[in-house]
Protein backbone atom coordinates (compact mmCIF):
# COMPACT_ATOMS: atom_id res chain seq x y z
CA UNK A 1 0.00 0.00 0.00
CA UNK A 2 1.13 3.59 -0.60
CA UNK A 3 1.41 4.82 2.95
CA UNK A 4 0.92 8.51 2.07
CA UNK A 5 -2.65 7.83 0.96
CA UNK A 6 -3.81 5.96 4.07
CA UNK A 7 -5.98 7.61 6.73
CA UNK A 8 -3.43 6.97 9.48
CA UNK A 9 -0.77 8.95 7.64
CA UNK A 10 -3.07 11.87 6.88
CA UNK A 11 -4.53 11.99 10.39
CA UNK A 12 -1.11 11.98 12.04
CA UNK A 13 0.25 14.63 9.68
CA UNK A 14 -2.71 16.93 10.24
CA UNK A 15 -2.75 16.36 14.02
CA UNK A 16 0.33 18.48 14.67
CA UNK A 17 1.97 15.93 16.98
CA UNK A 18 5.15 16.37 14.93
CA UNK A 19 6.37 19.91 14.30
CA UNK A 20 8.08 18.70 11.11
CA UNK A 21 5.93 16.67 8.70
CA UNK A 22 9.01 14.85 7.41
CA UNK A 23 9.39 13.08 10.75
CA UNK A 24 6.38 10.84 10.21
CA UNK A 25 6.95 10.48 6.46
CA UNK A 26 10.24 8.80 7.42
CA UNK A 27 8.87 6.74 10.32
CA UNK A 28 9.84 3.06 10.48
CA UNK A 29 6.89 0.70 11.08
CA UNK A 30 7.63 -1.94 13.71
CA UNK A 31 5.81 -4.40 11.44
CA UNK A 32 4.45 -2.72 8.31
CA UNK A 33 2.37 0.27 7.26
CA UNK A 34 -0.44 -2.12 6.39
CA UNK A 35 -0.47 -3.63 9.89
CA UNK A 36 -0.40 -0.17 11.46
CA UNK A 37 -3.24 1.04 9.25
CA UNK A 38 -5.36 -2.02 10.07
CA UNK A 39 -4.79 -1.49 13.80
CA UNK A 40 -5.73 2.16 13.38
CA UNK A 41 -9.00 1.28 11.61
CA UNK A 42 -9.90 -1.01 14.50
CA UNK A 43 -9.30 1.70 17.11
CA UNK A 44 -12.06 3.84 18.61
CA UNK A 45 -11.68 6.77 16.21
CA UNK A 46 -11.12 9.62 16.35
CA UNK A 47 -8.22 9.36 18.79
CA UNK A 48 -7.28 12.22 21.06
CA UNK A 49 -3.88 13.83 20.51
CA UNK A 50 -2.52 11.90 23.47
CA UNK A 51 -3.95 8.61 22.19
CA UNK A 52 -2.59 9.23 18.70
CA UNK A 53 0.87 9.96 20.10
CA UNK A 54 0.76 6.69 22.02
CA UNK A 55 -0.46 4.80 18.96
CA UNK A 56 2.43 6.09 16.86
CA UNK A 57 4.94 5.19 19.59
CA UNK A 58 3.47 1.67 19.74
CA UNK A 59 3.66 1.03 15.99
CA UNK A 60 6.64 3.09 14.76
CA UNK A 61 10.27 3.85 15.51
CA UNK A 62 12.60 6.50 14.10
CA UNK A 63 16.12 6.30 12.67
CA UNK A 64 19.02 7.44 14.85
CA UNK A 65 21.01 10.56 13.94
CA UNK A 66 24.61 9.80 14.96
CA UNK A 67 25.90 12.97 13.31
CA UNK A 68 24.14 15.03 15.98
CA UNK A 69 26.07 13.44 18.83
CA UNK A 70 28.83 15.45 20.51
CA UNK A 71 32.31 14.73 19.14
CA UNK A 72 35.29 14.29 21.44
CA UNK A 73 38.70 15.92 20.83
CA UNK A 74 37.52 17.90 17.81
CA UNK A 75 38.89 21.43 17.99
CA UNK A 76 38.78 22.75 14.42
CA UNK A 77 36.68 22.60 11.26
CA UNK A 78 38.94 20.15 9.42
CA UNK A 79 38.95 17.69 12.34
CA UNK A 80 35.17 17.96 12.53
CA UNK A 81 34.76 17.20 8.82
CA UNK A 82 36.98 14.12 9.02
CA UNK A 83 35.25 12.89 12.19
CA UNK A 84 31.80 13.34 10.70
CA UNK A 85 32.14 11.34 7.47
CA UNK A 86 31.71 7.98 9.28
CA UNK A 87 28.70 9.35 11.14
CA UNK A 88 27.02 10.46 7.91
CA UNK A 89 27.67 7.07 6.34
CA UNK A 90 24.74 4.72 5.81
CA UNK A 91 25.24 1.07 4.84
CA UNK A 92 23.69 -0.37 1.71
CA UNK A 93 20.54 -2.46 2.19
CA UNK A 94 18.32 -4.67 0.04
CA UNK A 95 14.97 -4.60 1.89
CA UNK A 96 12.83 -1.80 3.32
CA UNK A 97 9.50 -1.67 5.15
CA UNK A 98 9.42 2.14 5.30
CA UNK A 99 9.65 5.04 2.87
CA UNK A 100 13.32 4.41 2.02
CA UNK A 101 14.18 3.12 -1.45
CA UNK A 102 16.74 0.33 -1.22
CA UNK A 103 20.35 1.13 -2.11
CA UNK A 104 22.72 -1.79 -2.49
CA UNK A 105 25.88 0.23 -1.86
CA UNK A 106 26.99 2.48 1.00
CA UNK A 107 26.19 6.19 0.81
CA UNK A 108 26.44 9.50 2.67
CA UNK A 109 23.45 11.51 3.93
CA UNK A 110 23.43 15.29 4.50
CA UNK A 111 22.51 15.02 8.19
CA UNK A 112 19.78 16.12 10.60
CA UNK A 113 16.27 15.69 9.17
CA UNK A 114 17.85 14.55 5.89
CA UNK A 115 18.52 10.90 6.68
CA UNK A 116 18.65 9.64 3.08
CA UNK A 117 20.88 10.22 0.07
CA UNK A 118 20.17 13.43 -1.85
CA UNK A 119 21.02 13.75 -5.51
CA UNK A 120 22.72 17.10 -6.03
CA UNK A 121 24.09 17.18 -2.47
CA UNK A 122 26.14 14.10 -3.32
CA UNK A 123 28.40 15.85 -5.84
CA UNK A 124 29.46 18.48 -3.29
CA UNK A 125 29.87 15.80 -0.63
CA UNK A 126 32.06 13.88 -3.08
CA UNK A 127 34.53 16.77 -3.25
CA UNK A 128 35.30 16.26 0.43
CA UNK A 129 35.34 12.48 0.16
CA UNK A 130 37.92 12.77 -2.62
CA UNK A 131 40.03 15.04 -0.40
CA UNK A 132 39.87 12.33 2.27
CA UNK A 133 40.95 9.67 -0.25
CA UNK A 134 37.62 7.84 -0.03
CA UNK A 135 37.18 7.20 -3.75
CA UNK A 136 35.46 3.86 -3.22
CA UNK A 137 32.59 5.55 -1.36
CA UNK A 138 32.10 8.01 -4.23
CA UNK A 139 31.99 5.02 -6.58
CA UNK A 140 29.39 3.39 -4.35
CA UNK A 141 27.21 6.50 -4.42
CA UNK A 142 27.45 6.70 -8.21
CA UNK A 143 26.59 2.99 -8.48
CA UNK A 144 23.50 3.69 -6.38
CA UNK A 145 22.50 6.48 -8.75
CA UNK A 146 22.94 4.19 -11.75
CA UNK A 147 20.74 1.60 -10.05
CA UNK A 148 18.05 4.22 -9.32
CA UNK A 149 18.07 5.34 -12.95
CA UNK A 150 17.67 1.73 -14.07
CA UNK A 151 14.78 1.15 -11.66
CA UNK A 152 12.96 4.50 -11.73
CA UNK A 153 14.17 6.25 -14.87
CA UNK A 154 15.88 9.08 -13.03
CA UNK A 155 17.87 9.83 -9.91
CA UNK A 156 15.07 10.93 -7.58
CA UNK A 157 15.30 13.93 -5.26
CA UNK A 158 16.33 11.43 -2.55
CA UNK A 159 15.96 7.71 -1.92
CA UNK A 160 12.42 7.92 -0.55
CA UNK A 161 9.35 6.55 -2.30
CA UNK A 162 7.70 9.95 -2.01
CA UNK A 163 10.54 11.55 -4.04
CA UNK A 164 10.25 9.35 -7.14
CA UNK A 165 8.14 11.75 -9.22
CA UNK A 166 10.94 14.32 -9.36
CA UNK A 167 14.70 14.53 -9.65
CA UNK A 168 17.14 17.29 -8.66
CA UNK A 169 19.76 19.36 -10.53
CA UNK A 170 21.50 16.71 -12.68
CA UNK A 171 25.03 16.18 -11.33
CA UNK A 172 25.71 12.54 -12.28
CA UNK A 173 27.94 13.78 -15.14
CA UNK A 174 29.96 15.86 -12.66
CA UNK A 175 30.47 12.82 -10.44
CA UNK A 176 31.44 10.66 -13.43
CA UNK A 177 34.03 13.24 -14.46
CA UNK A 178 35.35 13.38 -10.90
CA UNK A 179 35.87 9.60 -10.97
CA UNK A 180 37.38 9.37 -14.46
CA UNK A 181 41.03 9.82 -13.38
CA UNK A 182 40.57 6.80 -11.09
CA UNK A 183 38.77 4.65 -13.71
CA UNK A 184 40.87 5.37 -16.83
CA UNK A 185 41.20 1.79 -18.04
CA UNK A 186 37.75 0.54 -17.00
CA UNK A 187 35.81 0.57 -20.28
CA UNK A 188 32.94 -1.52 -18.86
CA UNK A 189 32.45 1.07 -16.11
CA UNK A 190 32.42 3.85 -18.70
CA UNK A 191 29.81 1.99 -20.77
CA UNK A 192 27.56 1.71 -17.70
CA UNK A 193 28.02 5.41 -16.96
CA UNK A 194 27.19 6.39 -20.54
CA UNK A 195 24.08 4.22 -20.48
CA UNK A 196 22.94 5.81 -17.20
CA UNK A 197 23.67 9.37 -18.34
CA UNK A 198 21.83 8.72 -21.62
CA UNK A 199 18.77 7.50 -19.68
CA UNK A 200 18.98 10.53 -17.42
CA UNK A 201 19.08 12.81 -20.47
CA UNK A 202 16.00 11.02 -21.81
CA UNK A 203 14.20 11.64 -18.49
CA UNK A 204 14.67 15.40 -18.85
CA UNK A 205 13.41 15.19 -22.45
CA UNK A 206 10.30 13.04 -22.01
CA UNK A 207 7.69 14.11 -24.54
CA UNK A 208 10.17 15.65 -26.95
CA UNK A 209 8.77 13.70 -29.88
CA UNK A 210 5.22 14.70 -28.99
CA UNK A 211 6.11 18.38 -29.13
CA UNK A 212 7.86 17.90 -32.44
CA UNK A 213 8.72 21.22 -34.04
CA UNK A 214 5.86 23.13 -32.44
CA UNK A 215 6.51 25.62 -29.65
CA UNK A 216 5.12 25.07 -26.16
CA UNK A 217 5.82 23.24 -22.93
CA UNK A 218 5.50 19.57 -22.06
CA UNK A 219 6.75 18.19 -18.76
CA UNK A 220 10.38 19.35 -18.48
CA UNK A 221 10.74 20.62 -22.06
CA UNK A 222 10.20 24.17 -23.30
CA UNK A 223 10.26 24.94 -27.04
CA UNK A 224 10.36 28.58 -28.09
CA UNK A 225 8.80 30.07 -31.23
CA UNK A 226 12.29 30.61 -32.67
CA UNK A 227 12.87 26.84 -32.57
CA UNK A 228 15.20 26.89 -29.57
CA UNK A 229 14.67 24.33 -26.81
CA UNK A 230 15.53 24.46 -23.12
CA UNK A 231 14.33 22.70 -19.96
CA UNK A 232 12.45 23.50 -16.78
CA UNK A 233 11.71 21.84 -13.45
CA UNK A 234 8.54 19.77 -13.14
CA UNK A 235 6.73 17.11 -11.12
CA UNK A 236 4.04 14.82 -12.49
CA UNK A 237 2.11 14.72 -9.20
CA UNK A 238 -0.07 17.77 -8.42
CA UNK A 239 -0.57 16.65 -4.80
CA UNK A 240 0.61 17.68 -1.33
CA UNK A 241 4.16 16.54 -0.57
CA UNK A 242 4.06 13.70 2.00
CA UNK A 243 7.15 15.15 3.73
CA UNK A 244 5.42 18.54 4.06
CA UNK A 245 1.83 17.33 4.07
CA UNK A 246 0.35 19.56 6.77
CA UNK A 247 2.06 22.67 5.41
CA UNK A 248 0.94 22.07 1.81
CA UNK A 249 -2.66 21.28 2.78
CA UNK A 250 -2.86 24.41 4.94
CA UNK A 251 -1.39 26.62 2.21
CA UNK A 252 -3.62 25.18 -0.52
CA UNK A 253 -6.75 25.89 1.53
CA UNK A 254 -5.97 29.60 1.13
CA UNK A 255 -6.33 29.29 -2.65
CA UNK A 256 -9.42 28.74 -4.85
CA UNK A 257 -9.98 25.04 -5.54
CA UNK A 258 -9.13 25.41 -9.23
CA UNK A 259 -5.64 26.76 -8.35
CA UNK A 260 -4.65 24.08 -5.85
CA UNK A 261 -3.27 21.47 -8.27
CA UNK A 262 -1.05 24.08 -9.93
CA UNK A 263 0.17 25.16 -6.48
CA UNK A 264 1.13 21.59 -5.54
CA UNK A 265 2.92 21.01 -8.84
CA UNK A 266 4.85 24.27 -8.57
CA UNK A 267 5.85 23.54 -4.98
CA UNK A 268 7.12 20.11 -6.03
CA UNK A 269 8.92 21.51 -9.09
CA UNK A 270 10.73 23.95 -6.81
CA UNK A 271 11.83 20.97 -4.72
CA UNK A 272 13.25 19.41 -7.88
CA UNK A 273 15.29 22.58 -8.34
CA UNK A 274 16.93 22.14 -4.93
CA UNK A 275 16.05 25.81 -4.27
CA UNK A 276 13.06 25.19 -2.04
CA UNK A 277 12.19 28.01 -1.85
CA UNK A 278 13.34 31.26 -3.45
CA UNK A 279 12.10 34.48 -5.03
CA UNK A 280 13.27 32.84 -8.27
CA UNK A 281 9.98 30.93 -8.35
CA UNK A 282 7.58 33.50 -6.87
CA UNK A 283 5.40 35.96 -8.78
CA UNK A 284 5.04 37.85 -5.49
CA UNK A 285 8.26 37.59 -3.42
CA UNK A 286 6.23 38.04 -0.23
CA UNK A 287 3.91 35.08 -0.86
CA UNK A 288 4.69 31.40 -1.29
CA UNK A 289 1.15 31.03 -2.64
CA UNK A 290 2.33 32.83 -5.79
CA UNK A 291 4.85 30.10 -6.62
CA UNK A 292 5.14 29.59 -10.38
CA UNK A 293 8.20 27.38 -10.86
CA UNK A 294 6.99 25.65 -14.00
CA UNK A 295 6.77 29.01 -15.78
CA UNK A 296 10.48 29.69 -15.25
CA UNK A 297 13.25 28.37 -17.50
CA UNK A 298 16.10 27.99 -14.97
CA UNK A 299 19.63 29.03 -15.91
CA UNK A 300 21.35 26.54 -13.59
CA UNK A 301 19.39 23.52 -14.83
CA UNK A 302 20.21 24.30 -18.44
CA UNK A 303 23.89 24.89 -17.73
CA UNK A 304 24.08 21.50 -15.99
CA UNK A 305 22.26 19.80 -18.87
CA UNK A 306 24.80 21.39 -21.22
CA UNK A 307 27.54 19.74 -19.13
CA UNK A 308 25.66 16.42 -19.26
CA UNK A 309 25.52 16.62 -23.07
CA UNK A 310 29.18 17.63 -23.33
CA UNK A 311 30.24 14.81 -21.00
CA UNK A 312 28.22 12.26 -22.95
CA UNK A 313 29.82 13.45 -26.18
CA UNK A 314 33.33 13.12 -24.72
CA UNK A 315 32.66 9.67 -23.24
CA UNK A 316 31.16 8.38 -26.49
CA UNK A 317 34.32 9.41 -28.36
CA UNK A 318 36.32 7.28 -25.92
CA UNK A 319 33.93 4.40 -26.67
CA UNK A 320 34.47 5.02 -30.42
CA UNK A 321 30.81 5.89 -31.02
CA UNK A 322 31.40 8.95 -33.18
CA UNK A 323 27.85 9.30 -34.49
CA UNK A 324 26.23 9.39 -31.06
CA UNK A 325 29.00 11.63 -29.78
CA UNK A 326 28.32 14.14 -32.50
CA UNK A 327 24.57 14.08 -31.77
CA UNK A 328 25.13 15.06 -28.12
CA UNK A 329 27.76 17.61 -29.11
CA UNK A 330 25.27 19.27 -31.43
CA UNK A 331 22.63 19.26 -28.69
CA UNK A 332 25.10 20.93 -26.33
CA UNK A 333 25.94 23.63 -28.87
CA UNK A 334 22.25 24.32 -29.56
CA UNK A 335 21.61 24.59 -25.83
CA UNK A 336 24.56 26.95 -25.40
CA UNK A 337 23.23 29.17 -28.19
CA UNK A 338 19.79 29.24 -26.57
CA UNK A 339 21.25 30.04 -23.14
CA UNK A 340 23.32 32.91 -24.53
CA UNK A 341 20.44 34.30 -26.56
CA UNK A 342 17.55 33.84 -24.10
CA UNK A 343 19.01 33.77 -20.58
CA UNK A 344 21.74 36.44 -20.69
CA UNK A 345 20.70 39.95 -19.67
CA UNK A 346 22.81 42.82 -20.98
CA UNK A 347 20.88 45.12 -18.67
CA UNK A 348 21.90 43.21 -15.55
CA UNK A 349 25.21 41.82 -16.79
CA UNK A 350 23.99 38.45 -15.52
CA UNK A 351 22.52 35.11 -16.53
CA UNK A 352 18.86 34.96 -15.44
CA UNK A 353 15.91 32.60 -15.45
CA UNK A 354 13.35 33.19 -18.20
CA UNK A 355 9.74 34.02 -17.28
CA UNK A 356 7.48 32.17 -19.73
CA UNK A 357 4.41 34.24 -18.82
CA UNK A 358 6.06 37.64 -19.26
CA UNK A 359 8.27 36.31 -22.10
CA UNK A 360 11.39 37.98 -20.71
CA UNK A 361 14.24 37.28 -18.33
CA UNK A 362 13.35 37.36 -14.65
CA UNK A 363 14.58 40.38 -12.66
CA UNK A 364 15.49 38.09 -9.74
CA UNK A 365 19.29 37.84 -9.63
CA UNK A 366 20.72 34.76 -7.93
CA UNK A 367 23.90 32.72 -7.80
CA UNK A 368 22.28 30.32 -10.25
CA UNK A 369 23.64 32.86 -12.73
CA UNK A 370 27.18 31.67 -11.95
CA UNK A 371 26.59 28.10 -13.16
CA UNK A 372 27.29 29.11 -16.81
CA UNK A 373 30.77 30.11 -15.58
CA UNK A 374 31.16 26.70 -13.94
CA UNK A 375 29.96 25.08 -17.19
CA UNK A 376 32.24 27.14 -19.44
CA UNK A 377 29.33 28.70 -21.36
CA UNK A 378 30.05 32.39 -20.71
CA UNK A 379 32.34 34.40 -22.99
CA UNK A 380 35.15 36.53 -21.56
CA UNK A 381 33.11 39.75 -21.48
CA UNK A 382 30.26 38.00 -19.68
CA UNK A 383 32.69 36.48 -17.18
CA UNK A 384 34.08 39.95 -16.40
CA UNK A 385 30.56 41.32 -15.94
CA UNK A 386 29.63 38.45 -13.63
CA UNK A 387 32.81 38.87 -11.58
CA UNK A 388 32.11 42.59 -11.20
CA UNK A 389 28.52 42.00 -10.07
CA UNK A 390 29.59 39.28 -7.64
CA UNK A 391 32.10 41.62 -6.03
CA UNK A 392 29.79 44.65 -5.95
CA UNK A 393 26.40 43.11 -5.15
CA UNK A 394 26.70 39.52 -3.89
CA UNK A 395 29.85 39.57 -1.75
CA UNK A 396 29.23 39.79 1.99
CA UNK A 397 31.36 39.32 5.09
CA UNK A 398 30.69 35.55 5.11
CA UNK A 399 30.91 34.89 1.37
CA UNK A 400 28.30 35.15 -1.36
CA UNK A 401 24.61 35.71 -0.66
CA UNK A 402 22.49 33.23 -2.63
CA UNK A 403 20.01 35.74 -4.06
CA UNK A 404 19.76 39.53 -4.04
CA UNK A 405 16.07 39.34 -3.11
CA UNK A 406 15.50 39.50 0.63
CA UNK A 407 12.50 37.33 1.50
CA UNK A 408 11.38 34.85 4.14
CA UNK A 409 12.55 31.97 1.91
CA UNK A 410 15.73 30.11 2.84
CA UNK A 411 17.43 30.37 -0.59
CA UNK A 412 17.27 34.17 -0.60
CA UNK A 413 19.15 36.95 1.19
CA UNK A 414 20.62 36.94 3.81
CA UNK A 415 21.54 33.26 3.42
CA UNK A 416 24.54 31.68 1.74
CA UNK A 417 24.93 28.01 0.80
CA UNK A 418 28.05 25.92 0.25
CA UNK A 419 27.15 24.52 -3.21
CA UNK A 420 26.60 28.01 -4.60
CA UNK A 421 29.93 29.20 -3.20
CA UNK A 422 31.56 26.30 -5.06
CA UNK A 423 29.86 26.96 -8.39
CA UNK A 424 30.94 30.61 -8.21
CA UNK A 425 34.50 30.04 -6.95
CA UNK A 426 35.20 27.20 -9.37
CA UNK A 427 33.75 29.20 -12.28
CA UNK A 428 35.77 32.30 -11.42
CA UNK A 429 38.98 30.25 -11.26
CA UNK A 430 38.25 28.76 -14.69
CA UNK A 431 38.02 32.29 -16.13
CA UNK A 432 41.19 33.53 -14.43
CA UNK A 433 39.48 35.52 -11.67
CA UNK A 434 41.75 34.06 -9.00
CA UNK A 435 41.85 36.96 -6.54
CA UNK A 436 38.07 37.28 -6.28
CA UNK A 437 37.69 33.50 -6.01
CA UNK A 438 40.16 33.42 -3.12
CA UNK A 439 38.50 36.38 -1.39
CA UNK A 440 35.13 34.59 -1.46
CA UNK A 441 36.67 31.34 -0.22
CA UNK A 442 38.54 32.98 2.63
CA UNK A 443 35.46 34.88 3.78
CA UNK A 444 33.51 31.60 3.81
CA UNK A 445 36.25 29.70 5.65
CA UNK A 446 36.77 32.46 8.21
CA UNK A 447 33.04 32.65 8.90
CA UNK A 448 32.86 28.88 9.40
CA UNK A 449 35.80 28.87 11.80
CA UNK A 450 34.22 31.58 13.95
CA UNK A 451 30.82 29.90 13.90
CA UNK A 452 32.36 26.49 14.64
CA UNK A 453 34.12 27.95 17.68
CA UNK A 454 30.68 28.77 19.09
CA UNK A 455 28.65 25.74 17.97
CA UNK A 456 31.13 22.90 17.53
CA UNK A 457 29.43 21.79 14.29
CA UNK A 458 28.80 22.81 10.68
CA UNK A 459 25.40 23.80 9.33
CA UNK A 460 23.55 23.42 6.02
CA UNK A 461 23.37 27.19 5.43
CA UNK A 462 24.65 30.44 6.94
CA UNK A 463 23.63 34.06 7.29
CA UNK A 464 26.51 35.48 5.26
CA UNK A 465 25.28 39.06 5.67
CA UNK A 466 25.40 38.95 9.47
CA UNK A 467 27.30 35.77 10.43
CA UNK A 468 26.63 36.34 14.12
CA UNK A 469 23.00 35.45 13.42
CA UNK A 470 21.75 31.93 12.71
CA UNK A 471 20.39 31.42 9.19
CA UNK A 472 16.62 31.14 9.03
CA UNK A 473 13.76 31.12 6.56
CA UNK A 474 12.03 28.19 4.94
CA UNK A 475 10.01 25.31 6.31
CA UNK A 476 12.30 23.92 9.03
CA UNK A 477 15.05 24.82 11.49
CA UNK A 478 18.61 25.05 10.17
CA UNK A 479 20.16 21.57 10.16
CA UNK A 480 23.57 20.49 11.36
CA UNK A 481 25.84 17.85 9.85
CA UNK A 482 26.20 18.74 7.02
CA UNK A 483 27.22 16.83 3.92
CA UNK A 484 27.66 19.49 1.27
CA UNK A 485 28.99 22.12 3.68
CA UNK A 486 31.64 19.62 4.77
CA UNK A 487 32.53 18.68 1.19
CA UNK A 488 32.84 22.20 -0.20
CA UNK A 489 34.64 23.50 2.87
CA UNK A 490 37.13 20.64 2.67
CA UNK A 491 37.84 21.44 -0.99
CA UNK A 492 38.31 25.14 -0.26
CA UNK A 493 40.70 24.29 2.58
CA UNK A 494 42.74 22.17 0.17
CA UNK A 495 42.76 24.81 -2.57
CA UNK A 496 43.77 27.61 -0.23
CA UNK A 497 45.86 25.61 2.23
CA UNK A 498 43.63 26.71 5.05
CA UNK A 499 43.27 23.74 7.40
CA UNK A 500 43.01 25.61 10.66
Amino acid sequence: MKFEYCTLFKDVQLSGIFTDSKTFADAIPKQSWQVAQQAYEQADLPLTTSQLTSFVAEHFSFAPQPELQALQKVTCVNDYIQALWPKLLRKGFTASNNSLLTLQHDYVVPGGRFNEIYYWDSYFTALGLEDSGNISLIESMVDNFVSLIERIGCVPNGNRVYYTSRSQPPVLALMVKLLMPYKKSDIEWLKRMVDAMTKEHAFWHQGEQQLGSSSGELKRIVKFTNGMQLNRYWDDKPEPRPESYAEDVADAKRLPAEQQEAFFRNIRAACESGWDFSARWLDDPKSLLSINTTNRVPIDLNALLYLLEKTLSECLITLEQAGQSQAFSQRAEKRKTAILQLLWSDKHGWFCDFDLVKKQVSPVLSLAGCVPLFAGIADEAQALAIASKLECDFLRSGGLVSCLSETSQQWDSPNGWAPLQWFAISGLRDYGQFDLAEDIAQRWLNMLEKDFAKRGCLLEKYNVCDPAKTAGGGEYQVQQGFGWTNGVTSRLQVLYNNKQ
